[in-house]
């Protein structure tokens, strides 16, 4: 096995585990050395599982990126996109509701995996399928549950455990939109008897999501926050952008509990802050401390100098051999306090030119 062998199987390892930051850096080092030699196909499984993580990751700014790249591959050295290829593209389509788009993507995989007498490519095609038909802007349900039981029928002789969780969560999410909620909640828990297989986060998430919708329709409202904040428990707001975002507009239409919802609650008045695994941290007399992290979360995403956080927050003029060591200090004991991993940080970030509080947290203010 090749360098670039293991880097891509580490990288797919990573991936399937959720954990999207490793899984990247892994599969760029494979993509760039794949590409170095020429070798087409590796190149475009990296970067087919790379448009996996930057869907889930809403980063549309690298999928647009990627995209352009396969293309340049297509026209520059005259090589053809591969069916599992255009499944993801599909994928990163419907994220977007872009569902002409995700419906060609998906029509064009399918046309790929029958000519290849692929199976694996063909189950995917049809889950992708009934994935626009399932679109509530599209809605034609019953046609979404024909290419469901297509996938049972493959499923009957060959094992694709990953994918026929999603088949069994989305086959719950149709039922449910149908208002069949007892036949929903049949089938999302054989989707949790078949997780036991795959042992999959993410999966998980969304599953439990999902639980928790169905059994608010059906009025157990105290069911129903229960599966969300499980659910909540398990998602990495920074890996996990789009579940994160879901799981948000589940909790504000269940009403679930503010401290579950929120990765961090900055509470004004008492000087302290609520983080959803440490629970609530007082910042009283630490007052150089809350008003450092009060200028990151009101300002979400800014990158801030060390220059200005010493004019800033110390009230003072900035001198390197003085400050650049305090600055260090006083990030070092702020993450102690908030962040619940100190060596892997998922709040406060550093850039080239300062640091800043990690967009995709969920914050809520309380003056």
């Amino acid at each position: 096995m090749s360098q670039f062998d293991r880097a891509y199987e580490l990288g797919k390892l990573y991936c399937d585990r959720g954990e999207y930051g490793p899984a990247t850096d892994h599969l760029r080092e494979a993509a760039n050395g794949y590409f170095a030699e020429k070798n087409h196909s590796s190149y475009l499984k990296c970067q087919t599982l790379l448009l996996r993580i930057f869907a889930e990751r809403e980063q549309i700014e690298e999928i647009n990126a990627t995209k352009e790249k396969l293309q340049d591959l297509v026209l520059k050295e005259g090589f053809e996109l591969n069916s599992k290829t255009y499944y993801f593209l599909a994928v990163c389509a419907s994220y977007k509701n872009q569902t002409d788009d995700t419906l060609d993507y998906v029509q064009k995989a399918l046309s790929l995996a029958l000519a290849n007498d692929n199976k694996e490519d063909i189950c995917n095609a049809i889950f992708g399928l009934a994935m626009v038909y399932s679109n509530p802007s599209v809605a034609r349900y019953a046609d979404a549950l024909k290419e469901i039981y297509n996938l049972e029928v493959f499923f009957q002789v060959y094992n694709f455990p990953e994918l026929k969780v999603s088949a069994l969560i989305l086959n719950g999410n149709i039922l449910a939109q149908m208002k069949k909620y007892e036949e929903a909640i049949t089938v999302l828990w054989k989707a949790y008897d078949a997780l036991k297989e795959t042992r999959n986060v993410v999966a998980a998430s969304y599953l439990m999501i999902q639980l928790g919708d169905v059994y608010f329709e059906m009025g157990e409202k105290d069911l129903a926050r229960v599966y969300l904040s499980l659910a909540q428990k398990s998602i990495d707001s920074e890996n996990h952008v789009r579940l994160a975002k879901i799981s948000q507009f589940y909790a504000s239409k269940i009403g679930a509990d503010s401290q579950h919802s929120y990765d961090l609650v900055f509470d004004e008045v008492n000087h302290a802050v609520t983080e959803r695994k440490l629970g609530r941290i007082d910042f009283k007399n630490q007052f150089i401390l809350l008003d450092l992290l009060r200028l990151f979360v009101q300002n979400q995403g800014t990158i801030y100098s060390k220059e200005f956080l010493v004019e800033n927050v110390w009230k003072q003029p900035y001198d390197p051999a003085v400050h650049d060591n305090k600055i260090y200090v006083t990030i070092k004991r702020l993450r102690k306090l908030i962040e619940p991993d100190y060596e892997k940080p998922k709040y406060i970030f550093r850039a080239k030119n300062g640091y800043y509080m990690n967009k995709a947290a969920r914050i809520h203010f309380e003056h």
